[in-house]
């Protein structure tokens, strides 16, 4: 169901609720009405009787009891007198009580009237004849009232229902453009259309979406470059590192097998001087093994597959220290993390090296620290230097920032960098252990 639908229908049910319990409450209030109505009448009536037509003695005169054919004007009464024998006595111009012309219907007539007991009034005429005066409520008058004004007050609520649908429909109309807008754009997040921006909106509510969606589809996007420039720069170091393959093979190893294979075919010879040609194969054969043992360095290390991350990182920093003699290396690392899986400390290792190449290249540091601990089940890495740093919000994130990133968010892990301009760079990586 829409939320519109569900919007009217709690709102019938509301005032479907309002009706029934305003309906209650006025019959309730209603029948109270008529009732101290007719009670007054009533009491109205033997008063204006007992004072005016009574003498001194309390005695009435007969032709002064014609007069009250007058109170059969008096609303929601039926008067008239009775003998002692049941005779009623009727007096010239006496009319019968009035009936409204708009008549109540009968369930309402039914639910508003109560239990309205005839009154019997004893009367004593001079002559000594006791007469009874019996005064006989009629409410048909104050009911008819009653609903007319009960007409009004459900007429009231009735308009009411209706200004409020017609109120709560203006507002949904807004609201419900603005949420189609919201959903649109939703789905063109779904479907990898990021370059479409919501308008602003009055609605603080929906502004608010508005600009959370515009926010992600900004981030979206410039993730998504950026995946893209890495994709593209990923493919190009991987033509490029095939290029220098080939180009150390050829070079290396073609022009050492040449020469393996010429002084082979010299050996043949009954002239050949064995005792030079063997030495010169065995220092090519040296070479062509130290050449063999960085590349397999450089493609992947060895010392971290046989001999785990903390004796990989310390023969690197060894390696980087032997070729730059003025940058002083500390590492920090404690034994546990030879217990990590193979995946974790390949990506670990790049990343260290990574930071390593950034110092080389841009830092003009002196001196760099690599903390790498197992602490709350969490692997923390940070890298520190003391280089010249940069401010951070004018960074421009090349790819070996973009490629630490990747690495690290690959394992599930929190990336970010530190720096202030001339107060070093650091590198601080957070990866749950699964």
């Amino acid at each position: 169901m829409s939320l519109r639908y569900q919007i009217i229908v709690r709102i019938l049910l509301s005032a479907l609720c309002i009706l029934l319990l305003g309906g209650a409450i006025g019959i309730w209030q209603a029948r109270q009405a008529v009732q101290k109505e007719v009670d007054s009448s009533v009491h109205l009536a033997l008063q204006l009787i007992s004072l005016s037509l009574a003498d001194q003695a309390g005695a009435y005169q007969l032709d002064d009891l014609a007069r009250l054919s007058a109170l059969q004007q008096t609303r929601h009464l039926s008067i008239h007198l009775q003998k002692p024998d049941g005779e009623s006595l009727h007096f010239p111009g006496e009319s019968q009580p009035s009936h409204p012309e708009k008549m109540p219907p009968a369930w309402f007539v039914r639910w508003v009237s109560g239990d309205y007991p005839q009154v019997t009034h004893q009367l004593k005429t001079r002559d000594g004849q006791m007469l009874s005066l019996i005064i006989e409520p009629q409410p048909l008058d104050e009911i008819t009232e009653v609903w007319e004004e009960s007409l009004g007050f459900f007429g009231s609520i009735t308009l009411l229902t209706l200004l409020t649908f017609l109120a709560v429909n203006l507002v949904l109309n807004k609201s419900l453009t603005a949420i189609s807008g919201i959903v649109a754009a939703l789905r063109a997040i779904e479907t990898g259309q990021y370059q479409q921006q919501l308008p602003r909106f009055i609605t603080q509510e929906f502004d608010s979406i508005a600009k959370a969606v515009n926010h992600l589809m900004a981030e979206l996007e410039k993730a998504r470059q950026e995946n893209r420039e890495l994709a593209q720069h990923s493919l190009a170091i991987q033509e490029e590192e095939r290029l220098r393959l080939s180009q150390e093979l050829h070079d290396e190893f073609g022009q050492s097998l040449t020469a393996i294979k010429v002084m082979a075919v010299t050996a043949q010879h009954q002239n050949a001087d064995i005792t030079k040609i063997g030495p010169a194969i065995s220092d090519i054969c040296d070479h062509l093994l130290a050449e063999v043992r960085a590349l397999m360095q450089q493609l992947h290390p060895l010392v971290l597959t046989d001999l785990g991350l903390k004796a990989a990182l310390e023969d690197m920093i060894s390696h980087w220290s032997e070729r730059h003699p003025g940058l002083h290396l500390q590492l920090n690392c404690s034994d546990s993390v030879d217990k990590l899986d193979k995946t974790m400390s390949i990506q670990v290792f790049r990343v260290i090296q990574e930071c390593l190449t950034n110092v080389i290249r841009h830092a003009q540091a002196s001196r760099v620290q690599i903390d790498l601990q197992l602490l709350q089940h969490k692997l923390q890495l940070k890298v520190q230097d003391n280089g010249m740093g940069c401010d951070l919000s004018a960074l421009s994130k090349g790819f070996g920032l973009l490629g630490m990133k990747e690495r690290i968010k690959s394992l599930d892990g929190n990336f970010r960098l530190e720096s202030q301009p001339a107060a070093g760079f650091s590198v601080i990586a957070q990866i749950p252990l699964s």
